[in-house]
């Protein structure tokens, strides 16, 4: 189960820029030589450099951005700071990219100040993360000596510069008492709320009692119990390095808490506003009801305004995300779902006037969800990135009339940034493929001699868009090559896709990647893996968890299939999966499996193994079942007992919506999904995978298959980390899992 954040792994267009197929990156993984080339073992995986988030100056000239080196020995991942000319390279071609930071507590989120002569960044160099900032010579693309902006005790995160230059909002997690102030909504000084954080914290660090009181749900997430502190927003002065609480004494989470989603608050262009998400439920266990509030900050004449209170702007009873203001200050975009309850309603793009205080949708039709929206710097625009079809093409709609314009394909966009230059703008944005992590690209959205518009987003008959979107011929430049060199090494084969007929006349996107060297006239095993989600989806995008090119490494065919309620195929397809989590979706799967077994002669069907993880975990216990045809089944934090699932899991309102109620209110769809009732048609040896730290889906739900499979004496295994959560992240912890996995697939067919 995914929780609140967009699984998407999307895509339109198969065409690729002309230019990238002639790129040194594009060469390392063309399948040139690929025989000479080497399979890609985990210890490449760990080599390559992990692109973060990126930055773009305000003349457009230079990016910013984190890279994520992988220490495999000491068992650490350390981000730096590094950074690329756009342009002036050997005849106008991007220019080499290089590092700015090299601490050994490394560096994070670096963004330019508004007039391009310092950089802001995050580092735990004095033990606590906290904004550091160095000038930054805009002709040599060269870092100063940085120093220490904020010293609060509670740490800081996600800084971001205000319009003027004058002022960094970020975020803490503190004591909301510490900030009630003398008043309501009055918050006391900087100094003597950090003091009383401070405090607090020591105190709970001194006790030597650790018990925990709940009076209320979600007294745990993911990963962590909640506690008592909450994030707030903070604006720091860069005059005199004071603080300023903007949500005092206030007991939600400012933003909500998320996995990987854009920021959820901007500034207002004069810089006297802010916009940000707030879950303000009395329930948030129950609610997926994000709003949008605006704040004010300062008066006409740059004052602080005294006691402001946060304006609720949105409507919906669904989650509102991304508040962005246009360049002009007249509106403010952000993604809409409509229905309450449901966290994988379709994301709709709306926008606020900010004059007339109406909300209008500028997509009404468009059957995608909105993944990440920038502005054009006309006002006129907005670029989006949306899934479809196994990968997430890069889209502009007019603000004016909802004409939407589809720029670019192939593969998985995303950090969206658009240039200063309002007659030719660009898109510098990060890109990646099944066969190729993450760079950074420039998409020049005017050169589309072939684009077609299409008038606002008409929807195209199920099964395909490129009808209803048309195909974007944008020319494309990489900007970095992180991993070209070892990419040149490694034999990563392309991916195939294939689409195939399912219950109620639906079509199915699957895919199939070979294994490296392949030989046609060989037959070969199967890997059959089942994505999370379950809205979510395979396709043409790199993981460094569940990688498919690592999965064929060692002499597989991987086959994935899209089913019922994954992304990217409209939200009726979405939809396909509330309610019917064995049903509909276990025959997709289970139906392209025989498409593929019939189409392509080089599988054994006799040698084939199912692993899945999360949703795909479920539905491995699922297939255990409810089939014999696999050889084994890798089960990770899997959904076993589907009514003890709804009482040790944190957030309530996603079993409540997708089996449609509680199980005491509705036992029977409980019960007739559970994988645990089907326990005595058990037969397949089965490796468990959990973890303690799993507060989505509880390792007693890895216990209890484990169990189960030991007491009917059935070849099982149970892997267990009491260090990790729903994924496993440490370096060596993931080593352990793929060698593991790898091992028991190979001990089952081969």
């Amino acid at each position: 189960m995914k929780g609140p954040v967009v699984l998407a792994a999307a895509a339109l267009l198969a065409a690729s820029s002309a230019f990238a197929q002639n790129s040194d990156r594009a060469l390392a993984t063309s399948g040139v030589n690929d025989s000479a080339k080497r399979p890609m073992t985990f210890e490449d995986l760990q080599k390559m450099r992990r692109l973060g988030d990126i930055a773009v100056s305000p003349d457009g000239k230079w990016v910013l951005f984190t890279v994520t080196d992988v220490d495999l020995a000491k068992n650490t991942k350390t981000p730096h700071l590094w950074i690329v000319p756009v342009a002036g390279g050997p005849a106008g071609s991007p220019g080499e990219e290089k590092p700015l930071t090299a601490s050994s507590a490394g560096e994070s989120r670096g963004r330019f100040s508004p007039d391009g002569k310092q950089i802001s960044f995050l580092t735990a160099r004095d033990g606590t993360q906290q904004i550091f900032l160095a000038s930054f010579n805009i002709a040599a693309g060269t870092m100063g000596d940085p120093h220490q902006l904020t010293h609060i005790t509670t740490e800081a995160d996600n800084a971001t510069w205000s319009p003027d230059g004058k002022h960094i909002l970020f975020t803490s997690a503190v004591y909301p008492d510490c900030s009630a102030g003398p008043a309501p909504g009055v918050a006391p000084s900087g100094a003597d709320e950090d003091a009383c954080d401070k405090k607090r914290d020591d105190a709970e660090a001194q006790s030597k009692v650790k018990a925990k009181i709940f009076t209320s749900l979600l007294y745990r997430h993911w990963n962590h119990f909640t506690g008592d502190k909450r994030s707030h927003l903070f604006l720091a002065s860069l005059e005199d390095g004071s603080l300023r609480d903007l949500n005092p004494g206030d007991d939600h989470d400012i933003p909500p808490f998320s996995l990987g989603e854009p920021d959820g608050w901007d500034f207002s262009p004069d810089g006297k506003e802010i916009a940000f998400e707030e879950k303000k439920v009395d329930d948030p266990a129950l609610s997926t009801n994000v709003d949008i509030f605006t704040l004010r900050l300062f008066d006409d004449a740059g004052n602080p305004v005294p006691n402001a209170q946060p304006e609720k702007i949105s409507t919906s009873p669904g989650g509102d995300f991304t508040p962005r203001y246009s360049p002009d200050g007249k509106s403010i975009s952000w993604r809409m779902q409509k229905r309450a309850g449901y966290e994988s309603d379709r994301f709709r793009l709306v926008l606020y006037d900010r004059a007339s205080k109406q909300i209008r949708e500028l997509l009404p039709n468009f059957d995608r969800w909105v993944d990440e929206e920038a502005w054009g710097k006309e006002s006129k625009t907005i670029y989006f990135a949306a899934g479809n079809k196994g990968e997430e093409p890069l889209f502009t709609v007019s603000i004016d009339n909802g004409d939407v314009d589809a720029i670019e394909g192939n593969g998985e966009y995303g950090d969206l940034h658009i240039s200063a230059d309002i007659e030719e703008p660009i898109v510098i944005a990060s890109k990646m493929m099944v066969s190729e992590p993450s760079e950074i690209v420039v998409v020049h959205t005017m050169s589309r001699p072939q684009f077609q518009i299409i008038s606002r987003g008409t929807p195209a008959p199920h099964g395909g868009v490129e009808s209803a979107f048309g195909r974007g011929n944008a020319h494309e430049t990489p900007l970095t090559h992180l991993n070209t060199a070892l990419l040149s090494q490694v034999n990563l084969p392309k991916m195939d896709t294939f689409w195939f007929p399912s219950i109620g006349n639906v079509k199915v996107q699957g895919f199939l990647i070979r294994p490296p060297n392949f030989d046609p006239n060989k037959k070969y095993p199967v890997k059959f893996l089942i994505h999370g989600g379950p809205q979510g989806a395979w396709g043409d995008s790199w993981s460094y968890r569940w990688n498919p090119e690592i999965f064929a490494a060692n002499g597989y065919v991987v086959v994935m299939i899209n089913p019922g309620g994954s992304t990217g195929y409209g939200q009726a397809f979405v939809d396909r999966v509330n309610g019917d989590w064995g049903g509909r979706p276990y025959i997709d799967l289970m139906r392209g499996l025989d498409y593929a077994e019939a189409h392509y002669p080089f599988i054994d069907k006799s040698r084939e193994c199912a692993l899945g993880a999360s949703y795909g975990g479920y539905m491995a216990n699922w297939v255990l079942g409810h089939t014999d045809r696999f050889k084994c089944i890798v089960s990770h934090d899997g959904m076993f007992n589907t009514e003890s699932a709804y009482g040790t899991t944190e957030e309530l309102w996603f079993n409540e919506w997708e089996f449609k109620g509680t199980p005491w209110s509705n036992r029977a769809l409980y019960r007739q999904w559970s994988p645990m009732l089907a326990e005595t048609h058990f037969k397949t040896p089965t490796l468990v995978i959990h973890s303690q730290l799993d507060y989505r889906l509880d390792v007693s739900e890895g216990y209890q298959l484990f169990d189960t499979l030991q007491r009917m004496k059935i070849p099982s295994k149970m892997l267990y980390f009491p260090d990790e959560g729903h994924w496993v992240l440490k370096p060596q912890n993931s080593q352990l899992w793929y060698k593991t996995v790898n091992d028991w697939v190979d001990q089952w067919t081969k």
